[in-house]
This record gives C-alpha cells, structure tokens and sequence, in this order.
C-alpha cells in the first residue's frame, strides 16, 4: 500500500485535517495537543497501512513462500528503504530496526561495551535525556569505564569549547542528543563529530527529537550511529531505527540470540547473519515498521525543510507570547531552538499548571522529562513544557497562554 494512495493534504495549512484524534474536545473544550516531544499524533495514512496490514498480508516476515508472506516481507523490507532514504544512509544494511531510541542506544551500549576494559571513557552531554546517560552508567558499573559529561551554559547549550579537553586517548564514544526533550536546544552535532573524529573517536547521536523537525543527513554528518524512534515523528510505538556505518555493523557482535538472526545453528555452534539481520533476533514489529516508513513518507510530502521552518516560527511565537506572562520564566534560551518551550511559574507547581492547563483542553507535558540533570543545573524540579508538532498553529499557542491566565487567576 503506497501512501500515495492515501488522504494527505501536502500543505501543512491543512495538515490537521489528516488527524482524526485532533477534532475532539477535552474538558468541553477543543483540544490543543503540545505534547508532541513525548508523541506525536498519527495520520491517517499511517493507521490505514497498519490496518491494510492486519487485514490482508498479515503473516510473519522472510522465509515463507505462501503469497501472504511475501507480501508482508516486500513492505517490510520496503520500510526499511524508506529509512534509508530519509536520513540518506548508503545502504539499507545499515539500518536496524529496534523498539525505539532506548534500544538503539542500549544495542550501542551493550555491543561496543563488551570492548571496553576500566578506564576506557565515554563523553556525554549534560543535555541528555536518560536514555543517553542510564546505559553508560550501566557500563560503567559492568566494566569500570570513565564517564565524561560536557556541561551546558545558562542558556542550555552545550559548553563546545570545554570538548577538546574531555576526549583523550581513552576517549572510545561521544553519545549526544542532537535536539534537547527538556529544553529544544539544537545541539551543534557536526561540530562535535569533526572534533571527535579528528582524534579517531566515533560519535552516537541520538536523534529522537530531531528527525519530525530537521532534515537529516547521515552521511553529511558523518555520524557513526544515529537512533530515533517512530512515535516522535508521527508513526506508532514500539519501533525505532539504529543507523550505524556499515563497517561498525560488521564489527560489532551480535547483541541477543534467536531465529532470523543466524546463518547456521547447531549444538556445537552458531555462526550468524551480516547486518541488518544480525542485530534484529526473532519476529520483529512488522505493522510497526510499515506505519514508520508511510510516516517518513508523510513527513517528506510536507517537505523537512518547510517543517523545520515552521517549527522554529512556532518556537519563536510561543517564547515571544509567553514572555508577556507575569511570573513565568522560560528554561532553555537558546540561540539554535526546534520545537519545546519549557518554562516555569512563580508560585506554582508545574503538576498544578498541568492539570489547569488541561481543564482548559491544553494538553501539556509537567515534570522533569527524563532529563534529571538538566532540572538540576537549572535549580528546579520540574518545568511545565509545551511542544509542538506540524499541525500546530498560532492560535494554538494563543490558547496556551490564555490558559495559563486562568493558572494566574487561581494562584494569584
């Protein structure tokens, strides 16, 4: 099923029309999603080819012969190019296909660690959610490695010129999240991968907030890894891509042990596949790779370049309008923002302004959003974070910062 073939407006004008979730009302008012660096919406593109899934072809991937599996194993593989094709990696090998950023990192993680002996280090930023942080410190007590953290200023960027001192001989990873969930801070990722390839040290980014608002190049990167997750960029859960070179692929060793992911087996030994197969053991999410690939689709008929556009105008509105709110004070300025404005308010919990926000049909993220450290380094607990997604509007914004005058009426 191509989504060619489907109800899609190529205009994010009317880009809300393709999702059916957003014409209802919550708390008798219409609904303003600003949730969407925790999950998008999904089209409707995106439902139908699940369901034409379901419906006619469902049948396991690779290896059978009957006309159902075929059918099932040609849209799976065809997901898998479309991968390829939007982050412009050289070979559909060199996509794996996992449950989302979490696994891609903890693949990285648990393959490179095996490696790793005390004292290896590994450089992360004080930016990232705990996806990016929990594996290694995981490592760290399973192998005795070294972990680096480059710190950020009070504007939540990362301290680029402290990096030159944190890679070093015993430097084997720089892990970075290419956009921050906490704050929308667009982090200088080539920057940092020129620097550390200049001393032979590869560089994993994880790009779970980036790819539904920038267009991204692999290759232009030059990046060693790249992982995201379908839920972020308008498909469904549990599914996700791990980019990886293809001579790391080759190198790295299997990571779990199952069918598919073997070329022979017998009780005196196992040899395995080549990449992709090698990294993806037993039956893998197959609707939810075909729902990725038609959101792909769907995010390149809208155009990354437009998106990336209109996310940043949204960004620059809300931090404008909420500037005029007394009281409340934006965490996370940026010069380089996508898409999030964190903010907090005298006076009030942000769990508090959550839950105002929502009787009022606004629909907004409150707590610490798996970036612990950040909150820290910013002296607070928690912010209340609005973030947008290619259906959102000015009027959407509008309709936050009405609301949060009813925050301000009831904890005046």
């Amino acid at each position: 099923m191509n989504v060619a073939s489907m109800t899609i407006n190529p205009s994010l004008d009317t880009a809300r029309a393709d999702f059916p979730i957003l014409n209802q009302e919550v708390a008798g008012k219409p609904l303003v999603y600003l949730d969407n660096a925790a999950t998008t919406q999904k089209p409707k593109a995106v439902l139908e080819a699940m369901q034409h899934y379901y419906l006619w072809d469902n049948a396991n991937v690779h290896r059978g012969v009957h006309t159902l599996s075929q059918r099932a194993t040609m849209a799976f593989d065809e997901a898998r190019l479309k991968v390829q094709r939007f982050i412009n990696a050289k070979l559909p090998e060199e996509i794996i296909f996992v449950r989302g950023t979490t696994e891609a990192i903890n693949l990285v993680a648990q393959t490179m660690g095996k490696r790793l002996v005390p004292g290896d280090e590994v450089v992360i930023s004080a930016l990232e959610h705990h996806a990016n942080i929990v594996p290694w410190q995981m490592l760290r007590e399973e192998r005795g490695i070294v972990l680096r953290v480059l710190p950020i200023d009070d504007t939540g960027q990362v301290c680029l010129d402290q990096l030159p001192a944190l890679l070093g001989q015993r430097t084997r990873l720089v892990a970075v999240g290419h956009v921050s969930n906490a704050l929308g801070t667009v982090v200088p990722v080539k920057t940092i991968i020129e620097m550390a390839h200049s001393q032979g040290i590869p560089v994993l980014v994880d790009g779970a907030q980036a790819i539904p608002h920038l267009p991204v190049d692999v290759q232009g990167l030059d990046c060693d890894f790249y992982a995201f997750s379908g839920h972020k960029a308008y498909g469904p859960t549990g599914i996700g891509a791990l980019y990886g070179k293809k001579t790391w692929l080759e190198s790295l060793p299997p990571w779990q042990g199952g069918g598919d992911m073997i070329r022979s087996v017998s009780f005196e030994k196992t040899t395995y596949s080549e990449p992709p197969a090698k990294f993806e053991a037993g039956t893998p999410h197959i609707a939810g790779a075909i729902g990725m690939g038609v959101a792909l689709d769907y995010l390149e008929t809208m155009g990354m370049a437009a998106i990336a556009a209109h996310d940043e105008m949204l960004c620059r509105y809300a931090a404008d309008r909420l500037a005029e709110v007394p009281g409340l004070r934006l965490i996370g300025t940026a010069a380089d923002k996508s898409a999030v404005v964190s903010f907090v308010m005298e006076g009030v919990h942000s769990h508090d302004i959550g839950t105002i926000l929502n009787s009022e049909g606004v629909a907004v993220r409150a707590g610490h959003h798996c970036a612990m450290p950040v909150m820290e380094r910013f002296c607070v607990a928690a912010t209340t974070r609005a973030s947008f997604g290619l259906y959102n509007t000015m009027a959407d914004v509008d309709a936050l910062v009405v609301a949060l005058g009813k925050v301000r009426h009831l904890f005046r």
